[in-house]
């Protein structure tokens, strides 16, 4: 049996502003259980991205650092129902898939919201219910590009996080 095709959408983003402004939209629907997964090279902007993210629901503003040496920080997003609580993942210094296991990523799919920079390095054990945002250099060194590709539940929301001047057809 084929495989469902995804919804795909791209987005060019102009500068960090740009950037910033689709974290913030990606943010504001994002849910308990849900996955963003940032895919990209070095300074593509994926540290960028997530500390928007977090930034766009903390009630006082967060310094957001890549725990590229820590491997995972957490945050909360107030919420009536009790904190919501984000985890922050980089898996750029990950060898060995034993690592990935002593995260607590299991708890963290299933209780919180996930941002996960560096997600090739999962080895395909990505949630089926997320968000997959590649962000690419654009022609200058301000310009990304974003495709973002809806996994789950992200395929009804991904409409909500474009305007129609974001998409390119």
């Amino acid at each position: 049996m084929a495989e469902t095709p995804h919804p795909t959408i791209t987005i060019d983003l102009a500068d960090e502003a740009a950037t910033t402004a689709l974290a913030e939209r990606v943010s504001a629907v994002a849910e308990i259980g849900d996955t963003v997964a940032l895919f990209g090279e070095l300074g593509s902007g994926k540290t960028v991205f997530a500390r928007a993210f977090i930034n766009a629901r903390t009630e006082t503003h967060e310094d957001v650092p890549s725990p590229t040496f820590t491997l995972v920080q957490t945050y909360e997003f107030p919420d009536p129902e009790g904190a919501i609580p984000v985890y922050h993942f980089d898996l750029y210094r990950i060898e060995e898939a034993e690592e990935i296991e002593e995260l607590g990523m299991e708890d963290a799919f299933a209780d919180g919201i996930s941002l996960i920079e560096w997600p090739e390095r999962l080895n395909g054990r990505l949630p089926g219910n997320r968000l997959d945002v590649v962000l690419n250099h654009g022609d200058d060194a301000e310009r990304r590009q974003a495709v973002l590709t809806s996994h789950g539940s992200w395929t009804a929301r991904l409409v909500g996080v474009t305007t129609k001047a974001d998409v390119n057809d």
